[in-house]
């Protein structure tokens, strides 16, 4: 098949590119800017010689974005918004405007579209949208406002010949360096792994090869459209996933930081507190339904396998 992928620079689009050319798939990267064979040029927003690309192909995988690892000024806020709806109101335009339009657009969405919740789990058919939460920081609808806005370009975009699917993400866990598995791993290890405000707040993963394998069961499964949790089927609060993250890597202790400590982190990370506090327990209720079987469904040993290949690659 040939596979395109709009903003495939990243570390989602590097883990599925991999996969992808390695199971003999002709890959096309979409990027700002390219740098190597496979990858073709286009700025996000405008239509331009990249859409020959898209025209003939056979699945389409938008992954375009400004990062959310970010602090959450307003200008960032708007430059997180505008990069994903711009992208994926072109991406639907080009697929419209194609004499053979693609048989599959996955779009990337994102998990944090649910809830900040405790008491139960995120799926599809039950979970609830978030935005309206109280006594969370006011600004964290607007993470919910750009996922909804992504999905809608999607739904409004007019493509009759293409099924649409809207992966609704955890975060995608891979040993790859600057990652976010990189960047807890070495909190982990300076043993600054522990609970984040007490750690009570969900966090929802899934691994790598998981994902891959999840989306090359969508692109199979011709009868499945609309949102789909990509997260593994056992989201745990923040204290354990960091504990069983430190046990991988043999640390035996995490000091734990209060909420403003965090304040104090994620502005050193450059970052937000909103990743760190936000209860994100999503479950696939559709993937399981489906039949979709998951390799690494419990996170020990999901962080295991990826602490030794983690590893390796350093050996290597």
């Amino acid at each position: 098949m040939k596979i395109v992928i709009p903003g495939g620079t990243g570390q989602v689009g590097t883990v599925l590119r991999r996969a992808l050319t390695a199971a003999g798939h002709e890959v096309v990267v979409l990027s700002r800017r390219p740098s190597g064979p496979g990858e073709r040029a286009w700025d996000g927003r405008t239509p331009g010689a990249w859409t020959a690309e898209i025209d003939g192909s056979d699945v389409v995988i938008n992954l375009a974005g400004r990062s959310v690892s970010c602090r959450y000024t307003p200008a960032n806020l708007k430059a997180m918004m505008d990069s994903r709806v711009e992208s994926a109101r072109v991406v639907g335009e080009a697929i419209a405007a194609a004499a053979r339009p693609p048989a599959l657009w996955l779009q990337m969405s994102t998990a944090t579209v649910y809830t900040h919740r405790f008491d139960a789990p995120n799926d599809e058919a039950t979970g609830e949208i978030g935005g309206s939460e109280p006594g969370v920081p006011g600004y964290w609808s607007y993470s919910v406002d750009i996922a909804t806005a992504w999905e809608r370009e999607v739904e409004k975009a007019d493509t009759p010949h293409t099924r649409t699917v809207a992966l609704r993400s955890a975060m995608v866990m891979s040993p790859d360096r600057g990652g976010v598995f990189d960047v807890l791993s070495r909190l982990a290890r300076l043993g600054l792994g522990g609970p984040v405000a007490g750690g009570a707040q969900y966090v929802s993963w899934i691994h790598d090869h998981d994902f891959v394998r999840a989306v090359e069961f969508l692109i199979a499964r011709e009868d499945l459209t609309g949102p789909v949790n990509l997260a593994a089927p056992a989201p745990l609060p923040q204290r354990g996933f960091m504990r069983a993250l430190r046990s991988a890597w043999g640390v035996p202790v995490g000091l734990p930081a209060t909420r403003w400590m965090a304040e104090v982190g994620a502005f050193a990370l450059r970052s937000d507190t909103e990743l760190l506090l936000k209860s994100r327990r999503v479950v696939p209720g559709r993937l399981l339904a489906e039949g979709f079987s998951f390799e690494h469904p419990e996170w020990p040993e999901a962080a295991g396998d990826l602490v030794r290949r983690a590893r390796r690659e350093r050996r290597s």
